[in-house]
């Protein structure tokens, strides 16, 4: 026979099991209303510190964790042209939680250059576009060239002398310079480097002498007069960069590139989630302070939904594999 508990020992025993009832609703009230769904959410930048991704990646941030009540850590994961991080993502846990701040070095590019483990363009959805910027040829100040003309002139009269640096095989950059090389009938030896930070300094250091390289991350740069801006890849002049002329107006219409960058997340990510951080990004992207920098960065104007941004991509495929083609690059 099972031993009968006494009346203060019973009561002792009703009271603990209210109070752990009490708790667990009070923590599923918690789990209910834990932001957007992670506590904690990575926004991986494919590159080291310094350069055009990780300046948005850090501009984006606080606003997303204002918006989605979470923390929101930016994780640089450089390497093989972004591939590191790029696939480091596309493996996640399709819960959202990490995510991607890719451009289309990683994304379009690098599918027609690797052989890669995965194609980023099926194993990453698209949520949302967050800028645009054309490239800037630019040199060492030491260059005797303040022209596209000049840099021509003087590229002829030392053929394979001079380098140009990029943040990696096949990057826009890269394919930048190969297809300049070209068009201009000069020969440059190509540098890569492991993200256009560490490319950038080498060429303000004199390492390197000539590079292409977004208006974000060249802006600082230039203003400081650590370089010397030539043209610019747009169809029309950048406001970052008013005074410095096109490749068009310097006389290479086929000339016009321009990077892009948008967030992604892994192929699985349940809808809802897409579209809440599709929102915030949203969000971030119409304050006054970020279209203010992204103005002064020389991005041009993004918005859309996450449809909107998966037909951009399917459009961009073609277009970066014919680039490709054209330029000549190979993986060094």
């Amino acid at each position: 026979m099972k031993p009968q508990a006494s009346p203060r020992v019973r009561a002792a025993l009703a009271l603990s099991a209210a109070i752990l009832v009490s708790h667990g609703a009070a923590a599923a009230a918690q789990t209910s209303a834990e932001p957007y769904p992670c506590r904690v959410i990575t926004l991986v930048s494919p590159y080291p510190a310094g350069g055009t991704t990780d300046i948005l990646a850090r501009l984006l941030a606080p606003k997303l964790q204002a918006s989605l009540g979470a923390t929101v850590i930016v994780d640089n994961r450089g390497g093989a042209s972004s591939n590191i991080g790029t696939e480091y993502v596309a493996k996640a846990a399709p819960d959202g939680c990490t995510a991607l701040l890719g451009n289309n070095t990683g994304i379009v590019i690098n599918r027609n250059l690797y052989s890669l483990r995965l194609d980023p363009v099926t194993a990453l959805q698209p949520v949302a576009k967050v800028a645009a910027m054309p490239l800037v040829l630019y040199v060492n100040p030491k260059v005797p060239a303040a022209t596209v003309a000049e840099l021509v002139t003087l590229l002829k009269a030392k053929p394979g002398v001079y380098n140009f640096a990029s943040g990696g095989s096949g990057s826009p950059q890269h394919l930048a310079g190969e297809l300049f090389k070209l068009a201009a009938g000069v020969d440059m030896q190509h540098i890569p480097y492991k993200g256009q930070g560490p490319a950038m300094m080498d060429v303000i250091a004199g390492q390197v002498q000539v590079a292409f390289e977004t208006t974000a991350a060249l802006y600082p740069q230039a203003q400081a007069g650590r370089v010397v801006p030539l043209a610019t890849t747009g169809t029309a002049r950048s406001d970052a960069f008013p005074a410095v002329p096109t490749m068009r107006e310097a006389g290479y219409p086929d000339l016009a590139l321009t990077n892009w960058y948008g967030v992604f997340v892994p192929t699985g990510v349940a809808q809802d989630r897409v579209q809440r951080l599709s929102a915030a990004l949203t969000s971030a992207l119409e304050s006054p302070d970020v279209r203010a920098k992204l103005t002064e960065l020389g991005s041009e104007p993004v918005s859309g939904t996450p449809a909107d941004f998966q037909r951009f991509i399917q459009a961009e495929v073609p277009l970066w594999e014919t680039t490709v083609k054209r330029s000549g690059a190979k993986v060094d």
